[in-house]
């Protein structure tokens, strides 16, 4: 991989990462402020989270695949049951991208 390809790579998962410290730290002040009881008629506010998409783990499994880890990632997606990464059900890609580290 290109040095343009790592940085790439590295800005998008420092993206990834400044999203999910947004969501915590939007989590946490919803814990602690004065106004977090709900009315009777108002529903619960709900942490939107980001949906991971197909493309962003084929992604991050192809750099790592390119780094020289071919075996490990295909070690990964079996370990999911499935023989290839359409295989896996698209709610099982947080948890495999956080195996893939």
């Amino acid at each position: 991989m290109g040095k343009m390809g790592e940085l790439d790579a590295g800005l998008n998962e420092l993206r990834k990462c400044g999203e999910k410290i947004i969501a915590i730290s939007e989590m946490i002040s919803a814990m602690f402020s004065a106004d977090d009881e709900p009315a009777d008629n108002e529903p619960p506010k709900e942490v939107k989270t980001k949906v991971i998409t197909l493309e962003e783990v084929r992604k991050a499994l192809a750099d790592k695949s390119l780094s020289g880890y071919r075996a490990d990632v295909k070690n990964l997606i079996t370990s999911f049951g499935a023989e290839k990464l359409s295989d896996i059900d698209s709610s099982k890609y947080e948890e495999l991208l956080a195996k893939r580290r």
